[in-house]
């Protein structure tokens, strides 16, 4: 399986000189950190449950346009050092320089680089793009490089457990070590013998799911003795395993007894005091099938499950009800996923080495047993030119900037296990990816659930990993393959075929992924014609990992593969508080769609306040498939979820860290068609979440416990107090209005009388000719609306109701201050609002004048603190500004972001400014901000380090306060 060191250093010697590395973004004599204006920042973190502040560090330097979160969480997760001694790292520039300049010494060291020039040039294009967040590595990477602990550069590790206990016993210390150190594991328990087969001793062996729980009950001791997130892990089991149905129903049954519990009042929230009761729950599980396991189910056939010890068949089952219990699991509690085993080993380059069994807990990396993978990502939106075409070019260069360095990592990396070690210097399997794909499909008017969308994704997809290998091939000429290509090389050469000819099956639809596809093929055709003539440097190339931390590292809008997770996102600001704003990528979508400056601040305003597009002002329903969301009123569906997968999975060594997501209303049936549905398409594995599935995931206070319902049925027994409004009447002589206007042509007029002190106490609406109907009906409303408002009803509960309230007339107004009305009554109450309404409450409505909106250009900020004499608010929205717009300038003058054009040119950002508004106390997160539109709990964990709602980010959760995972990227 092996080649000793000396022969690979023996072949590398009769090999080129070394590569030479082209500038893509820096200028020669010019370092990056000297184009770019640094400020210090004081850091501080608190635990929004406790009140307690859990990290604070202050005059950390960062450039101007990093955003709060993204230097906060870069702080208090990768510097390193005691915090508060001279060791403790102070800024940006010391840890890319910690990291960077250690690979730069390595790729000397082993040869990489054709003279001292080219080593440079590698040094000042990776600094660059990691300083503009171009890509970034794998926690690991920040976490270990250039530090005195062990150089561990890899966040994704697979194991092996044979049936012996000595094997078993060593899975469970490799496993703790792994979790000790923050990554994650995955492995298949296959090998082990079933709890339905004999002992060499006579007895009955324990089985794997026995053994299951050992390995979770260490893995949640180790979890809670010191680290603060879960033990990522992944347990596989094949199909034709005997012990298959307890397997798969093993978490099921765990969640009837969390159910059990509290409804006994135990406290059973994730992080519970009762929790740790239950097992299995530090695992994602996966049954591996086979394409003969998915034909029997597809024609309704039996299935044979086979013994350990010789492969006979101990039991045959019904294929199809096998499947039913699979699917019905995964109904109950998520779990398990799938993993296909035939597409798999289908798509290995290494066959001749072993087959492949198992994934990383998050099923982005597949490879050999005791191998491990290190991971980096690329930002996706930092391609997207001004007018709105993709560098390809570019984004070529950069992924195989970024696949050197990436190699370049093995050669002083440091492994757990030897064995980890050695197969992965022997295969160097590296695993490139992107972020931002949601956020860039949305920017450029894709439907994420499209034929467009799809085209483009896959087209980047394919682009990515034919750069990554054709580099490889280039680092191969010169350092040598990997040890492992001899006896793979017709394997490997067959996969590189395999992958030129899905991507020759792309039907581009734009002249965007047209031009990219163009690049892809010609990247396809090198890597096949130089790979017959010196191998490949690397095993495998790449995945789409859940990109987490990292991705609010990079300030991305969205992770991985997945598409935008809410209209409205929650944004820190410098020195404290919060805003929520509609997503930057929103007007730059609408513009591109051809809508008018006036449409698209309608639009942006009515996202702000409904959190949907739905019955927007002026949008076409055509387009509303743009802006789906991963959940929210128009939520993708599954099969749009998976048909996106199957549209990137041909292009990728690895697979696709994502879940589907399903409604709380889905059926067995629904998630049994998308575990087949996503064989049929050549997906490597899936995974599915219907809401609201599991009892203990979300911790929130949804479920009463049985004290709870006591103390509701205490208060239900005590007497009730009655209240009812007084009507407070106008005088008799009382001060009005008269507003003459027009609603798409369509002329009325609106009076309106105060009380003494200008409160509004009713209102009178002319409309038609007198005597008709709609004449009659008016005069009727507007009794009914006078009368409430003389009881107490708040004016500001009608402006809520009645804005946005679509049917004709409809369209363009005489009125400056509301340019375009969805209907008479969203034109009424939005005149009323802007009439009788104080600054604050309106703003918080999105409702504004001409004048308010004018002065918001200008300044490129809006007074979230109250009136305009505030004299706070002008450095909350400066800060603001910095954080949320692109390249981190303000509102007001947004630089391209065309990647080697940085600053050349300035646009104003129009309609999207508008949207900012305050946070409230009471939200912390993008995903509580959900919950807020939505009404109701979102089903995801509390962050266990800073209390926030944690948000999902591939088959993991991820938290926007503080960057911890429940993963291994």
């Amino acid at each position: 399986m092996t080649e000793t060191a000396g022969k690979a250093r023996a072949r590398r010697t009769s090999k080129d000189a070394g590569l030479t590395i082209e500038r893509i973004y820096t200028t020669e004599g010019v370092h990056p950190y000297d184009e770019v204006t640094w400020e210090k920042r004081d850091v501080s973190q608190q635990n929004w449950k406790t009140g307690e502040t859990i990290f604070e560090q202050r005059g950390v330097e960062f450039p101007d346009f990093w955003s709060v979160n993204a230097s906060t969480i870069v702080t208090t997760k990768y510097f390193r050092g005691a915090v508060g001694t001279p060791e403790r790292e102070q800024g940006l520039k010391q840890l890319i320089d910690r990291v960077v300049l250690t690979y730069v010494k390595a790729g000397k060291e082993h040869g990489y680089f054709a003279t001292d020039t080219d080593a440079e040039v590698f040094e000042h294009e990776l600094t660059y793009a990691l300083l503009h967040q171009i890509f970034s590595f794998n926690s690991p990477v920040w976490f270990n490089v250039g530090t005195k602990s062990p150089q561990q550069v890899s966040a994704c590790f697979i194991l092996s457990v044979d049936d012996s206990m000595d094997s078993i016993l060593n899975w469970y210390k490799e496993e703790g070590f792994i979790f000790k150190g923050g990554s994650g594991a995955g492995l298949n328990l296959s090998r082990i013998r079933s709890s339905k087969e004999l002992l060499s001793s006579g007895g009955t062996a324990s089985g794997p799911v026995s053994f299951m729980r050992g390995a979770d009950a260490s893995a949640g001791t180790i979890k809670s003795g010191g680290a603060t997130r879960r033990a990522a892990k992944m347990v596989v089991l094949d199909v034709d395993h005997p012990d298959i149905e307890e397997f798969v129903e093993t978490k099921a049954r765990e969640e009837d007894k969390i159910r059990a519990l509290r409804d006994a009042g135990f406290d059973m929230d994730l992080g519970g005091a009762d929790i740790v009761s239950v097992q299995y729950q530090n695992a994602n599980n996966s049954v591996r099938v086979s394409d003969e396991f998915m034909r029997a189910v597809e024609e309704g056939g039996d299935f044979g499950l086979t013994s350990r010890k010789d492969g006979s068949v101990i039991e045959t089952v019904d294929a199809r009800e096998l499947m039913t219990k699979i699917a019905k699991a995964a109904w109950e509690c998520a779990d398990p996923g799938i993993q296909y085993d035939d597409t798999i080993n289908d798509w290995h380059t290494s066959p001749e080495s072993g087959r492949i069994n198992a994934s990383n807990p998050c099923s982005e990396y597949m490879s050999l047993d005791n191998s491990s993978c290190n991971l980096a990502s690329l930002n996706l939106l930092k391609f997207l030119r001004d007018d709105d075409t993709f560098d390809a070019e570019t984004f070529q260069k950069v992924t195989e900037l970024v696949i050197t360095a990436m190699d370049i990592s093995i050669c002083f990396a440091d492994f757990p296990t030897e064995a980890i070690g050695e197969t992965t210097r022997d295969y160097r399997q590296l695993g490139i990816g992107y972020a931002n794909l949601g956020a860039l499909l949305m920017a450029t008017g894709h439907g994420y659930d499209s034929d467009g969308g799809r085209a483009l994704a896959a087209s980047i997809t394919s682009l990515l990993t034919g750069a990554s290998y054709k580099r490889s091939t280039e680092i191969a000429a010169v350092v040598g393959p990997y040890a492992g290509y001899a006896r793979n090389a017709d394997a490997h050469k067959r996969v590189m075929r395999k992958h030129q000819a899905a991507n020759d099956q792309i039907r581009t639809m734009h002249t965007m992924d047209k031009d990219i596809h163009g690049y892809a093929t010609k990247a396809w055709d090198q890597v096949v014609k130089q790979g017959e003539k010196h191998g490949y440097r690397n095993a495998q190339a790449s995945v789409l990992a859940p990109t987490g931390t990292i991705g609010f590292m990079m300030d991305c809008d969205t992770t991985g593969i997945e598409p935008d997770f809410s209209l409205v996102k929650f944004k820190k600001l410098v020195g404290g508080g919060s805003m929520q704003i509609v997503n930057l990528t929103i007007p730059r979508a609408l513009k591109r769609l051809g809508y008018a400056e006036e449409t698209i601040e309608a639009i942006v305003e009515y996202i702000a306040d409904k959190g949907h597009v739905i019955d927007a002002p002026g949008l076409k329903p055509e387009h509303y498939e743009v802006f789906d969301t991963a959940m929210g009123a128009r939520a993708i569906s599954p099969m749009g979820h998976v048909r996106m997968m199957a549209a990137t999975q041909p292009f990728l060594s690895g697979a696709i860290s994502k879940t589907v997501n399903l409604p709380e209303s889905a059926t067995v049936e629904e998630i049994e068609e998308v575990y087949i549905e996503g064989w049929k398409l050549g997906l490597k594995a899936l995974a599915v979440y219907r809401d609201n599935c599991k009892v203990g995931q979300p911790l929130s206070d949804g479920g009463s416990t049985a004290k709870e319902k006591g103390q509701q049925a205490q208060a239900e027994a005590a007497p009730t107090v009655e209240y009812r409004p007084l009507r407070r009447r106008l005088p008799k002589r009382r001060t009005s209005q008269t507003t003459s206007f027009a609603v798409g042509g369509a002329e009325g007029y609106l009076t309106a009388g105060t009380y003494d002190d200008g409160q509004l106490g009713e209102i009178f609406l002319k409309f038609g000719k007198q005597g008709s109907t709609l004449a009659g009906l008016m005069d009727a409303f507007s009794i009914a609306i006078s009368v409430a408002l003389q009881h107490g009803v708040p004016l500001e509960t009608y402006v809520e109701k009645f804005t946005n309230l679509r049917f004709e007339p409809a369209g363009m107004t005489d009125d400056p201050d509301v340019r375009m009305a969805q209907s008479i009554m969203d034109y009424v109450f939005r005149r009323l609002a802007l009439d009788y309404l104080d600054f604050d409450t309106r703003s918080f409505m999105g409702i504004h004048t001409a004048e308010e909106r004018a002065r918001q250009l200008e300044t490129g900020s809006y007074e979230a603190s109250g009136s305009e004499d505030d004299e706070d608010y002008e450095g909350d929205f400066e800060s603001y500004s910095q954080s949320v717009a692109p390249s981190g300038k303000k509102h007001d003058e947004v630089e391209s972001t065309e990647p080697g054009h940085e600053g050349s040119e300035h646009t104003p950002a129009g309609a999207g400014a508008a949207s900012a508004r305050l946070a409230g106390d009471d939200v912390h997160s993008s995903a509580e901000l959900l919950e807020k539109f939505q009404g109701k709990t979102a089903d995801a964990p509390m962050c266990m380090t800073c209390g926030t709602k944690m948000r999902p980010a591939g088959s993991c959760y991820v938290c926007e306060g503080c960057g911890s995972t429940s993963g291994c990227s």
